[in-house]
């Protein structure tokens, strides 16, 4: 059996998860954009919630695709209110569209420019930490408070530092597996 971080437990979806996806460093602006969202989307949720919806929320928000999200009207926001496969929470539902434009203006300016503009809070590269007490490991960092005034700045909502800090640490901004969790060695 494998050593792991403690936080997935024994549920299959977040057992793959911790294994497959979090800390993986992501660079494609695009799929940073998604992760943001439903990082947004979490607030005052538990992950592995997000998790189980992650399917409806992709049917419901048209795969993420930012060019559709940001021509969402009235009706589709109340579709979205009606629909069940997600968090049905209008402020987060109006952010994601918010934001989904704020994410294409800055992809019209040169692509990959969200990307190169979250990575620059680490340097371009991964922070690797060394945490043996999960306890220890903070909700939020300088970096992660600076991404967070610094996406409000863009306009962007539901992007708070603690909110930022779950983000850099599930896009390999940040490698917080524990050091005796495998992932940590592997990420390293």
């Amino acid at each position: 059996m494998k050593n792991r971080c403690g936080w997935p437990g024994d549920d299959p979806l977040y057992v793959a998860y911790h294994d497959q996806e979090w800390g993986v460093p992501v660079r494609d602006s695009r799929e940073l954009f998604e992760k943001l969202i439903l990082d947004g989307f979490q607030a005052g949720l538990s992950w592995i919630t997000i998790l189980r919806r992650k399917p409806g929320f992709l049917a419901a928000f048209d795969g993420f695709d930012p060019e559709k999200i940001a021509r969402y009207d009235t009706d589709d926001i109340e579709r979205l209110m009606n629909d069940r496969g997600i968090i049905r929470n209008r402020l987060k539902i109006m952010a994601t569209i918010g934001n989904a434009r704020h994410y294409l203006a800055m992809e019209q300016q040169r692509p990959g420019k969200f990307s190169e503009f979250l990575w620059h809070f680490t340097d371009g590269k991964t922070i690797h930490n060394s945490w043996q007490d999960p306890t220890r490991i903070p909700a939020t960092t300088a970096q992660s408070e600076a991404m967070s005034r610094a996406l409000k700045q863009q306009g962007f909502k539901f992007c708070g530092p603690t909110i930022c800090y779950a983000f850099m640490q599930a896009v390999g901004m940040v490698n917080d597996h524990e050091t005796a969790c495998f992932r940590h060695a592997e990420l390293k």
